[in-house]
C-alpha cells in the first residue's frame, strides 16, 4: 500500500531517496547545464532573456485551458495591467521575429512561472519552471516527420545527459537507463483501443509496454467529442502537437517530460479558434499579427525542468527538486515518509 493525501500526493511504499539533499543540489545544478547545452546543439538554439510577466493586453500569456486564473497586478507607472506568464508560448513566436532569427535557427530560455490553480500532487506545484525553446522553420517542414525528428533529437539529449550524470552519481545506475526507440503514437489510436478508459488511464497502459513515447494530436475533438486533453487554440496546431512521456519507474505512470508541436499557421489559427469559441482573441495584438501572416512559422514547446530532474535522480516527489508552498497534507504524508521537500 501507498501512502497518500487527500490531493492525490503519493509516496510508494519502501521508497528511499538515491541522492541524499546536498548531492541532489550537485546533481540538478550539472543536469541543467548538460541539458541546455544539449539542447542548444541538437536545435541550433541560442539563449535569450524573458519575461516573468507580460501586458495583459497584449493576449501574449498562455491560456493553458482557458481556465486557469493568471496572477495579476497593476503598474501604476506604467499605467497597464500584467499578468505573470503560465508560459511563453506566443512571446517567444513574437521575439523570433523582433530579434531577426533565420529559418532554422532558434531561441531557448528559462521560463518560470505561477500556475495558481494548479492541483498539487508528487508531478505538479503552482510554480512551473521549464525550458522554453522555439526556432523558425521552413513551409515545407511543418509536417509530422520534421515533427518526429525533432522529438528524437530531444530525447537523445535527454539519454545523453542521463549518461554522463550516472558516471558521475553511480546511485543513479539503479535507474532504468533512457535508451530505444521512440514510439510514436495518436490520442485517437489510444482512444480507439481503449474507449472505456480515461485519457491518463490509457497513457498509463500504453507507455507501461513502450517507455519512450510521443502522443499525438493533442486539442482537437476526438471520435468521442472529447479532446484527449486541452490545448489552447493559438499556439500548437492540434494536428502537428503532441506529449513526450517517459515510463516513470519510481512512480510507476506515464510520466510527461514536454509539451511541444508544430504552431499554428494563419489558416489553422483561423480554424481552432472557431472550433474553440475563441473568435473573440481575433482583435488582440499578437493573434491580428499571426492571421495577418506577420509572423514566422514556427515549432516549440516546454521541457520541464524539475519533471527532468525527478526522473533522473528517481525521485518521488517534485517538492524534491523545486522549492514551493505546499499544502498540509502533503507536508505531513512527506514527513512521515522521511521526504525532504524544498
Amino acid at each position: 500500500m501507498s501512502k497518500t493525501t487527500s490531493i492525490q500526493s503519493t509516496i510508494p511504499e519502501g521508497y528511499a531517496p538515491l541522492l541524499n539533499l546536498y548531492d541532489t543540489q550537485k546533481a540538478i545544478s550539472l543536469l541543467k547545464r548538460l541539458f541546455e547545452d544539449g539542447l542548444a546543439g541538437a536545435l541550433r538554439l541560442r539563449r535569450v532573456s524573458a519575461p516573468l510577466f507580460v501586458e495583459a493586453a497584449t493576449g501574449l500569456n498562455d491560456d493553458l485551458n482557458g481556465v486557469e486564473r493568471p496572477v495579476s497586478f497593476d503598474i501604476p507607472a506604467a499605467g497597464r495591467d500584467a499578468q505573470v506568464v503560465h508560459s511563453l508560448a506566443k512571446w517567444k513566436r513574437l521575439a523570433l521575429k523582433r530579434y531577426q532569427f533565420s529559418v532554422g535557427e532558434g531561441l531557448y530560455t528559462d521560463m518560470n512561472a505561477i500556475r495558481r490553480d494548479e492541483q498539487p500532487d508528487n508531478l505538479h506545484s503552482i510554480y512551473v519552471d521549464q525550458w522554453d525553446w522555439e526556432k523558425i522553420i521552413a513551409p515545407r517542414d511543418r509536417d509530422v516527420a520534421h515533427l518526429k525528428q525533432t522529438v528524437r533529437d530531444i530525447v537523445k539529449v535527454v539519454a545523453d545527459t542521463q549518461a554522463t550524470l550516472r558516471s558521475v552519481f553511480p546511485q543513479l545506475t539503479v535507474l532504468p537507463a533512457i535508451q530505444g526507440e521512440v514510439s510514436f503514437v495518436t490520442a485517437q489510436e489510444l482512444e480507439d483501443q481503449w474507449p472505456d478508459l480515461t485519457p491518463k488511464e490509457r497513457e498509463n497502459a500504453y507507455v507501461k509496454d513502450h517507455p519512450i513515447t510521443f502522443l499525438m494530436g493533442i486539442g482537437g475533438a476526438l471520435k468521442s467529442g472529447k479532446p484527449h486533453d486541452g490545448r489552447a487554440p493559438d499556439y500548437d496546431d492540434w494536428s502537428l502537437n503532441g506529449d513526450i512521456l517517459l515510463w516513470n519507474d519510481v512512480l510507476h505512470c506515464a510520466f510527461e517530460l514536454s509539451s511541444m508541436g508544430i504552431r499554428v499557421s494563419p489558416e489553422s489559427l483561423d480554424k481552432q479558434l472557431t472550433l474553440a469559441g475563441c473568435d473573440d482573441r481575433r482583435e488582440l495584438s499578437f493573434h491580428k499579427a499571426l492571421l495577418a501572416g506577420e509572423l514566422p512559422l514556427t515549432m516549440g514547446g516546454g521541457i520541464g525542468q524539475s519533471r527532468l530532474s525527478m526522473l533522473l535522480l528517481g525521485k518521488a516527489h517534485i517538492g524534491e527538486v523545486q522549492a514551493s508552498v505546499w499544502d498540509e497534507a502533503t507536508q505531513n504524508v512527506c514527513r512521515a515518509a522521511g521526504v525532504v521537500l524544498l
